[in-house]
């Protein structure tokens, strides 16, 4: 899918904070092929832009602090972060960063749902987030993981105005009915509250026993689903966990 202009609710960029920017680089670039580029402004903060082609499809940044751990987070399109920000206190989230601009790029906010979850709000301004979606190397689908999945819908549907396709094994999230990712339940034992970003491959067996020659791991081997779709969830070497689908 290409999009022209960005779509308020849905993801509309992914963005990894690491421990080690050049081995992200490396690894991630025998994953999916991607060409880095590190924005080399000071002010920048090693803001490294992730590329197909032309087209930027996500970003790798340093950790700003020393014990954060290393994370995928998703980023969901929003024509006013602030109003939106409002709408998540409203609704019982919080807010952890922001809002603020970024340059001349767009203003961003990092907030969490009731849960924990954590996920950014991206209103754009000279840069829209990615153009693809869907293919391989982009970004295909965003779940998110919760032990509160009840509370989940009330919230997201609050926030966003999300559509709703439930059955008794998956919950699909949408706008105006068109899916773009999923929901979850967790037990109590499983890593806190996520939002988790799943990247395209053509081959979900050959891109995770690649994620391991790369000194990844995989935390859910792949597997066949119902639907045809193969899944599998791995781990780069500094340990930030993504899936990967094969339509």
């Amino acid at each position: 899918m290409t999009l022209v202009e960005p779509v308020p609710g849905r993801p509309c960029w992914v963005e990894l904070s690491t421990s080690d920017v050049p081995a992200a680089r490396t690894f991630y670039a025998a994953l999916f092929g991607w060409r880095s580029e590190t924005d080399p402004r000071p002010e920048a903060g090693g803001y490294t832009m992730a590329r197909l082609g032309e087209d930027a499809v996500a970003a790798l940044t340093p950790s700003y602090q020393p014990d954060q751990t290393p994370t995928w987070t998703v980023s969901f399109a929003t024509a006013d972060a602030d109003a939106t920000v409002d709408a998540v206190r409203s609704a019982g989230g919080t807010l952890l960063v922001g809002p603020m601009d970024v340059f001349d790029q767009g203003r961003f906010a990092v907030v969490a749902d009731p849960s924990g979850a954590v996920f950014s709000l991206w209103q754009a301004r000279a840069f829209a987030g990615t153009p693809r979606f869907g293919e391989p190397g982009t970004l295909g689908w965003a779940e998110l993981r919760t032990p509160d999945p009840a509370g989940a819908l009330a919230f997201y549907t609050t926030v966003f105005g999300w559509t709703v396709n439930a059955t008794e094994q998956y919950t699909h999230w949408g706008v105006e009915g068109d899916d773009f990712g999923g929901m979850t339940t967790m037990s109590g034992e499983e890593a806190p509250p996520r939002w988790l970003p799943y990247f395209v491959v053509p081959d979900a067996e050959k891109t995770a026993a690649s994620a391991l020659g790369a000194r990844g791991d995989q935390l859910m081997p792949p597997r066949r689903l119902p639907s045809g779709r193969w899944i599998a969830v791995l781990r780069d070497p500094q340990e930030a966990a993504f899936g990967i689908h094969t339509p």
